[in-house]
């Protein structure tokens, strides 16, 4: 069978059973699993297909987005242990950039005994940065309610009056070729604004995040440090030609 045809039954029955197995694909194509899993990667980095562990799933361009009730008990662990390596980065004397989500709000426990300054679009960090005694400032914006995030151009002008030695944000996607994605354009215009207006990065992102698209775009992979708990080292090569990716200690 000839590698265009094989490819396309992989894509077939993905589409008729949303998740296949390994050994599935092998038996459909009578190729060897060598072969299959250099298709699957092939098919991956064309954005058709997610890789899964043991075999492969349908990718869809997601829209829709938890609100923060729903996120923030989701993965919390890996979240937790992102979130402290992230804060280990951060220096007495910073300013720092959070952005609006469960992760960056997990790092302010790590921070309390650093003397920082903190700039915020998240409302629901907010409590969290005045229980532990950091100095925080909150931009300005339009209150988007599923995720407590301060959005528009109110939020993104407000940032300009700031220069932030590290930034940490969350996103939704995050893809080898695709970059850092989310899926509402005028958050994502907040974050890659905190970007440009930061010395260093980071992008935290547990393994759920990767290989995967949502609408908007924030930025490309290399304009931010990728902080993540994937270890899988087949599933992380791609985004370590690109970038920087620091990985939790298990």
């Amino acid at each position: 069978m000839l590698t265009p045809q094989r490819q396309q039954l992989i894509l077939d029955l993905l589409h008729d059973q949303q998740t296949v197995k390994l050994h599935e694909f092998v038996q459909a194509t009578n190729a060897s699993e060598s072969t299959i899993r250099r298709d699957l990667q092939q098919l991956e980095e064309k954005n058709l297909l997610k890789r899964v562990h043991g075999g492969a799933s349908i990718l869809h361009q997601k829209r829709e987005e938890l609100s923060i009730p729903e996120k923030s008990t989701k993965n919390l662990q890996q979240k937790k242990q992102i979130a402290m390596l992230a804060a280990s980065f951060i220096r007495d004397g910073d300013c720092v950039f959070l952005d609006a989500g469960t992760t960056t709000y997990e790092m302010i426990p790590y921070m309390k005994d650093k003397h920082l300054t903190v700039v915020t679009n998240g409302l629901s960090l907010i409590d969290a940065l005045i229980d532990h005694n950091i100095e925080a400032y909150v931009t300005g914006g339009f209150v988007k309610h599923k995720t407590r995030a301060l959005i528009g151009s109110g939020a993104t002008s407000g940032l300009t009056n700031y220069r932030f030695d590290k930034s940490f944000l969350g996103v939704n996607g995050i893809h080898p070729f695709y970059g850092y994605t989310t899926p509402d354009p005028e958050e994502a215009v907040v974050k890659s604004t905190a970007l440009a207006y930061s010395q260093e990065a980071f992008i935290l992102g547990d393994s759920s995040k990767l290989n995967e698209v949502t609408f908007s775009k924030v930025a490309d992979l290399d304009m931010a440090q990728l902080i993540t708990n994937e270890e899988n080292e087949d599933r992380i090569s791609l985004y370590k030609e690109k970038t920087t990716v620091k990985v939790v200690s298990p």
